[in-house]
């Protein structure tokens, strides 16, 4: 045992003079005597007092074996063990540990030892005593010792020893405090052994400590349990992995076990050592054949036996573990044969194709087996990206099963999945589907799979959420009949992508399908639900399958899906911007398209060059070019570079390597705006501006700009590389001037546009200005007419002024030439009391006697009788207020 006594270094380096065993006080009377307790010593004697029969038992025990001094030997430990019953003081540990190792080399030959050590061990399971508070740090280092050491005393060839260690360790967490405390102790910090234990690194040697007890079964649990409870720190799961613990657990997993406590305890400390420490790291120590091939056979035990709740949720814990080591593309899956068993366990319930690995299966319905049935489903999702698996999903029918659950969901009977948990089952199968399909496409096309996609997605689009919220919230039931939607479109864009026919087969079953997401509610996007995943992929699919093929863009066109385009672009969002403007641009290509996208109106009667120019100047605000307060170019050297390719140093590139002015233009989305324009056309556009204008002329420019852009690069590459010959050097220089020219000659154009803009702006100015001034002339009139009107009723004499103009304007209006045997009527009212001129009254008097037979007495129109109104007239007096004169007087033109 000359290992156990590894730890001697911790024995004090002093210590007390050597006292006779008669004299020493802990000897000596019990602590219940009269005379001992009157004459007890104080503390410090007391402190000294332990020291001494500590010193005392450690010089007994290092004695000769002889028969009398062992009895000494057992009775000195068991009096030590009777002293500290309530808990060892920090300062006594340091001899402790020498106890504790002589001990250990005694119980080899003298069994008698083994009931003491064990007594020993508990006392290290109590609550170390300090004295003061700063005790715990200054014997940190003796109490990482002592607990370490326990370590170490595992390799005692005593079941009762190694059993009572693992206990003392597992009370480390489940403190209780002793009934009795030291006089002047108090019990150390909860935590303080849980510390001292990771700083001592007693996990790694209980690790290493399990090849001791492979083959005692009672004491491999202890020490599991022991390591379960250590393993819930990530320093302790640290230290563990430095003895591979979690490929010596797996090792072990098969192990003859009736309680079911060794899979169970084995699965739990893996578990901790996978989210406490690296998880790639217990990955590797599990990717062995001999680990996969044990997981396998304790995976197949409890799948095939297992029938309690605990035994499955037992499988599930250590399928999940094999799905991480399937992650690894190291790990001997295949080899093992654990990938055949798993994709045949996946499509067990959909193909029905019996299998002699799975004879005896019986799967319910539980839950446990639901949650299986989903982690089988991710594992074929990982192994279809080891090509070497491939074949094995072809030959397992792993297509046809996943396309299972592309259907409706009919009327579930007894012994099936309710109806939340076929549709979250149809998240996955499809979710798994869209990484499979791209390495099965024959055996997707044999289960005409496109046809089965779409007319489930016809029927998601048709359903009702709340038809199939069985247990579930409407937001949930609605997220995951989003996601399926979302799922099924990059399915139909992965299968249709690049293949003219399958686009035909797309054409107008998928636009019609696609165009009501187009259509969705802006609001929706930030509901949180999914929705804008799910245009996204509406819009992928979109790019995918539709664009490229004239009879389904035709189609779409038809269905006024442009305008639906461009409505969402209208909504000015990033993320949209760029994936819109792409497909608009692949539209173009379709004549077509320029038609409808000219005659698009958004709101406020917006056109499409108006959002168009919006954007590019939005687009340049995100970038940082420099433009004046009205738009126009600031630096006709560098006319379109953002501020970020400002900072950027120009690096020689090889010729194969884009320049950092080429890179530019595929990280935003200015090229695509210039190339729409360039199929609308820049002249005669509609419903511009000014501003539109001065914008629009930098943009007809850009391809002029950019290349201007790439010789600058090229001269500042050349410079910093050679020198350039003269003519070279004179064709560069004619190069970047022409280059400044075009940036000046489009200023210059942009002034035009506002100067030209401004005259115009004068010239409506004056116009309105005009209108207004003849306005307040027509009200002055008016108001002088009212004044004027107000005299002649307030002042006679000005009234009879105003008769006299007037009679005087009758008179110069009337004919000079006299008529001949004519009548005259005079034009005054004879009786009339108002003081304003006469109005819209003419009094029609009879023709005289004397002139009947004139020249009217022929004619239809002479008088028989006289007037009707002739004496009505006499008798009536017209007094008219102000306000029916104003009305009869009419405005004063």
């Amino acid at each position: 045992m000359s290992s156990l006594a590894e730890p001697q270094a911790s024995r004090p380096l002093s210590r007390s003079p050597a006292r006779s065993p008669a004299l020493s006080p802990a000897l000596g009377p019990s602590r219940c005597g009269g005379e001992r307790r009157k004459g007890a010593p104080d503390g410090g004697a007391s402190q000294e007092t332990r020291s001494a029969d500590l010193n005392h038992a450690i010089r007994l025990l290092e004695g000769s074996d002889s028969s009398n001094l062992e009895e000494e030997q057992l009775k000195v430990l068991k009096k030590v063990v009777k002293r500290f019953e309530n808990g060892l003081p920090l300062k006594d540990l340091a001899q402790i540990i020498d106890i504790l190792n002589l001990c250990a080399e005694k119980v080899n030959e003298q069994e008698a030892f083994i009931e003491p050590m064990c007594e020993l061990i508990k006392l290290c399971g109590l609550p170390f005593q300090k004295k003061k508070l700063s005790d715990e740090v200054s014997y940190s280092v003796t109490v990482s010792k002592l607990i370490a050491q326990l370590g170490y005393l595992m390799r005692v060839p005593s079941s009762q020893v190694r059993i009572q260690i693992c206990k003392c360790i597992i009370s480390f967490y489940k403190m209780e405090l002793p009934r009795k405390l030291l006089s002047g102790y108090q019990p150390t910090s909860a935590n303080y052994k849980i510390q001292m234990a990771e700083l001592g690194g007693l996990a790694e040697t209980f690790v290493l400590s399990l090849a001791l007890v492979e083959n005692e079964l009672i004491e491999k649990l202890w020490v599991l349990k022991a390591l379960q409870h250590l393993s819930s720190s990530g320093v302790n799961c640290r230290h563990m992995l430095k003895a591979q613990a979690a490929s010596r657990l797996c090792l072990y997993l098969n192990d003859v076990d009736p309680s079911g406590q060794l899979v169970f305890r084995s699965s739990e400390i893996l578990w901790n050592l996978l989210e406490n420490t690296s998880k790639e790291e217990v990955v590797n120590q599990l990717s062995s054949l001999e680990c996969v091939h044990a997981l396998k056979e304790v995976f197949v035990d409890l799948l095939l036996h297992g029938f309690r709740h605990y035994d499955r949720q037992l499988r599930n814990d250590l399928l999940v573990i094999a799905t991480l080591v399937a992650e690894n593309p190291a790990a001997p899956m295949i080899e093992s044969g654990f990938t055949t068993l798993l994709v045949v366990l996946a499509t067990y319930t959909e193909v029905k194709i019996p299998n002699p690995l799975l004879k005896g299966l019986k799967l319910t319905f539980s839950y446990e087996d639901f949650e299986m049935k989903k982690l089988l489903f991710n594992i074929i999702g990982i192994l279809s990206k080891d090509p070497r698996a491939v074949q094995l999903l072809s030959e397992n029918d792993v297509m046809p099963a996943l396309l299972y659950y592309v259907k409706p969901h009919q009327k579930p009977g007894f012994h099936e999945w309710s109806a939340s948990q076929y549709e979250e089952l149809q998240l996955h199968a499809i979710a798994i589907l869209a990484s499979v399909a791209p390495f099965l496409v024959d055996k997707y096309l044999s289960c005409q799979a496109n046809t089965l996609l779409l007319v489930f997605l016809e029927w998601c689009m048709g359903q009702d959420i709340l038809k199939y919220a069985a247990n579930k919230s409407k937001e949930r039931d609605d997220a995951i009949l989003l996601e399926i939607q979302a799922d099924t479109l990059f399915i139909l864009s992965a299968v249709c992508e690049n293949d003219a026919h399958r686009k035909e087969l797309f054409s107008y079953e998928g636009v019609d399908i696609l165009i009501p997401f187009i259509q969705m509610d802006p609001k929706k996007l930030y509901s949180g639900l999914g929705h804008n995943r799910l245009l996204f992929s509406a819009l992928d699919c979109l790019w995918a399958c539709v664009v490229g093929c004239y009879i389904a863009e035709d189609y779409f066109l038809e269905q006024q899906g442009v305008f639906l385009l461009l409505d969402l672009l209208a909504l000015k969002q990033k993320n949209l911007c760029n994936i819109i403007l792409g497909i608009l641009v692949e539209f173009c290509d379709n004549p077509r398209t320029t038609f409808h996208i000219s005659t698009w109106r958004g709101e406020k009667d917006q056109t499409a060059a108006n959002l168009l120019i919006q954007l590019w100047r939005q687009e340049e605000l995100d970038l940082g070019v420099k433009r004046d307060r009205y738009g126009r170019i600031a630096d006709v050297k560098r006319p379109i570079v953002s501020s970020f390719q400002k900072q950027q140093e120009v690096i020689p590139m090889p010729a194969n390597s884009p320049s950092f002015a080429i890179v530019e233009i595929s990280e935003n989305i200015r090229a695509k705006l210039y190339l729409l324009l360039c199929k609308l056309g820049f002249e005669d556009l509609p419903g511009l501006s000014a501003k539109d204008f001065v914008t629009l002329a930098i943009i007809r420019r850009y391809v002029d700009f950019k290349v201007g852009e790439v010789w600058s690069e090229v001269c500042t590459e050349l410079k910093e590389e050679f020198r350039p010959v003269a003519s070279d050097e004179e064709a560069l220089k004619v190069i970047s001037e022409v280059s400044e020219n075009i940036g000046r000659s489009v200023a210059a154009l942009q002034t035009e546009v506002l100067e030209s803009h401004h005259r115009q702006e004068i010239r409506e100015e004056e116009k309105t200005y005009t209108k207004i001034q003849a306005v307040h002339k027509q009200k002055e009139m008016v108001n002088k007419s009212w004044e004027n009107f107000l005299t002649r009723t307030s002042n006679y004499e000005a009234l009879k002024k105003a008769k006299r103009l007037q009679e005087k304007s009758i008179e110069a209006s009337r004919s000079k030439l006299k008529t001949q045997n004519g009548a005259v009527h005079s034009t005054d009212i004879k009786g009339l009391s108002t003081t304003i001129g006469s109005g819209r009254l003419v009094t029609v008097e009879s023709t005289p006697s004397q002139l009947i037979g004139g020249p009217l007495s022929g004619t239809d129109l002479a008088l028989g009788k006289p007037s009707v109104c002739e004496g009505a007239l006499k008798n009536i007096k017209r007094v008219k207020t102000l306000d029916s004169i104003k009305k009869d007087l009419g405005p004063v033109k």
